[in-house]
Order: C-alpha cells, then structure tokens, then sequence
C-alpha cells in the first residue's frame, strides 16, 4: 500500500509525500567584510550590555549595606473592663509585657482567675496526671507532684463524683485552668501599640525614622495607621494587625498565637530620601489550640490576705504575642546623590 493517501482523478496535485514532514530548511548569513562596520556593531553590542543592562536594569554601579544598623522602641495603650475576679479596670500595665520594650510584646486578651488561695491541703486537679490514684499507696508522702501544685501527703481523697487525686500541700483550692468560651478581655483588639524604628545604614551614614516629620506634638495621639490613608503613622491597632495577618480577633483571642510585624527598609538612595519609607507586612506565626500548651499563655499571682490568713490569687494569661523584624539592604551611588548620604531624621515619641 502506498504510504500516504492517494487523490481522486481530477484532483489538485499534492506536494511530497506526508506533507512538511520530509522538508529540510536552514538559515543564509551575509558577511560583510569591512573592518569598521565590524567594529562598529561589537561597540554598539558591548554598549547596550553596559548601559541596558548592568546599569540601568542590574544597578552594577551600586554598592549593597548588608547589615543596616535597627533599632525598635515599642509602646502600648488602652484599657479594658472586665468581670472576672471582680469588676476592675484593666490597662496596658495590667495587661502587657513588657508595657515599653524591644522586638516583642505579650498583650493579654483572656485569663482564668483563682482567687482566695492559703497554703494548707486540698485535693490535686485532675488536669494533673501524677495526680490521679485509686489508692493511698499511689502517693507517696513528700513526693512532689510533676506538672502539679504542691506536694502529696500520702492520701488519696475523691476530688468529685468520677475522678481520685492525691491530696496535696500547696496553695488551695488548686488552680481552675478551664476556660470560659468567650474571651473576658475582647475589647483589647481596640489597644494600639506604637511601634518607633530607625534604620542607620552605616555604608552610607544615611538614616532614616518611620515616623512622619510634623510639628504636631497631637498627631501621634490621634493617628491610626492605615496602608492607605495614612501609611506614615507607626501607631497600629491589634484587631488591624490581627486581620491584616489573616485571622480574626475573636478566635485569637480566645486561643493565643503569635503574631510578626515585618518592617522592610528596601531604599535605592539614587532616589530622594523622602522616598524612603518602610514597608510593613503581618504574618501569623503559630496559633494554640490547647490551653495547656506552651508559648501563648502566661501565669502570674498577686498576694493578699483573706480572713486574716495570707493568700494569694492565680491568674492563668492568654494572649498574643506582637514580635516585630526591622531592616532590609539599601542600595546606593556615592557619586549620583552625594548631598543625600550623611543626612539624618530625627524621630519623635508617642
């Protein structure tokens, strides 16, 4: 048979066989043998390399500052009211640490309070496992109890209708660690952290302040910062920071989680030093779905006395953490913006 289909009588004459499939193309040069034309278009060639390029799309003429000089200053504000333990009024020194620092914060957004605590003997939690017993043999007299409250007597007492534990020495009654399903402290998403960064890109002896440059001694007191509207306020909202890294408030305060505020320096200082400005960017780095786990919560207690007997009251925090990164390479020609290198910014305080 033959190896392509063939035409009716009449038919236009196809070309070779199977189409294309045998054809052979290749490529005509011209050389021109002239010295100066030859010349001419390697100049031209290694020109548009350098100048296209390496300078203007590659920046080679810059130089890099690697390891810019940063430094952070932090301050939080705010104030809630609460019900647990009683109605009080709570604020940034009740509910931050610390309440003014460096490159991370720990904001309070729900707690669990165990008040009118003495030192005497009580049953252990059955949150406890060392705890648990069905018999007194099960605890050991003066041994202390691991991840416990206190240290066991030797007894084995019913804490309720289902569960044993070994009685303890401590304070008691022991902590209660469970948590109510709403946050007690919601109303922290409306605290604002105010967040001071200079860069000094020590290459260069430029420096530069995320604060806006005014004479308004109000306007840090007023402003909120907003990617739009007002980018160089560096006072934040936790609920914007909070969304802006992807997660609701509510359901981060109710668990804990760490939150990262990135601020990016990216500055070509071929530019004017106004366009220098930082880029901030949010990002969720863990979350905590378990009251017991480690990271998200802190514990604290507050001495008193309670008929005439000193006491003590447990608080178990949970809350967010704000850490914050600074910093990014600066780019930059001494010899294009010579009067821009050496000049300073001056910040201001909240």
């Amino acid at each position: 048979s033959p190896p392509c289909p063939l035409f009716p009588p009449g038919a236009a004459m196809p070309g070779p066989p199977c189409g294309s499939l045998l054809d052979y193309k290749t490529a005509k040069f011209s050389v021109t043998r002239n010295r100066r034309v030859g010349l001419l278009h390697r100049l031209l060639s290694a020109l548009g390399y350098l100048l296209g390029w390496v300078l203007l799309l590659r920046k080679g003429y810059q130089e890099r500052d690697a390891a810019p000089r940063v430094a952070v200053v932090t301050k939080v504000k705010g104030a809630v009211a609460a019900e647990a333990a009683g109605r009080r009024l709570w604020d940034a020194a009740d509910l931050t640490w610390p309440p003014q620092g460096e490159n991370v914060v720990f904001l309070v957004t729900h707690f669990t309070a165990t008040t009118q605590q003495v030192q005497g003997t009580c049953p252990e939690s059955p949150s406890v496992l060392d705890g648990m017993c069905t018999e007194d043999a099960d605890c050991p007299m003066g041994s202390p109890v691991v991840h416990g409250n206190g240290i066991k007597t030797g007894k084995c007492l019913m804490f309720n209708a289902t569960h044993s534990t070994c009685e303890i020495y401590g304070w008691c009654p022991v902590e209660d660690d469970t948590l109510p399903r709403k946050p007690l402290l919601a109303e922290a998403e409306n605290f604002t952290v105010f967040i001071k960064n200079t860069v000094h890109f020590t290459k260069f002896n430029f420096s530069r302040c995320n604060t806006l440059q005014t004479t308004d001694p109000s306007y840090f007191k007023s402003c909120t910062y907003d990617p739009v509207f007002n980018p160089f306020c560096p006072v934040f909202r936790v609920r914007d920071m909070v969304e802006a890294a992807g997660k609701n408030f509510g359901d981060l305060a109710l668990l804990g989680g760490i939150i990262r505020v990135l601020i990016e320096w990216n500055c070509d200082l071929d530019h004017p030093a106004t366009q220098c400005q930082p880029q901030y960017s949010f990002r969720l780095q863990d979350t905590m779905y378990n009251f017991s786990s480690d990271g998200c919560s802190e514990r604290s207690s507050r001495d008193g006395r309670f008929a005439s007997v000193a006491s003590q009251m447990t608080l178990s925090w949970v809350g967010v953490w704000i850490s914050w990164r600074a910093g990014s390479p600066a780019e930059g020609s001494g010899w294009i913006h010579g009067p821009v290198l050496g000049s300073e910014q001056h910040c201001g305080m909240l």
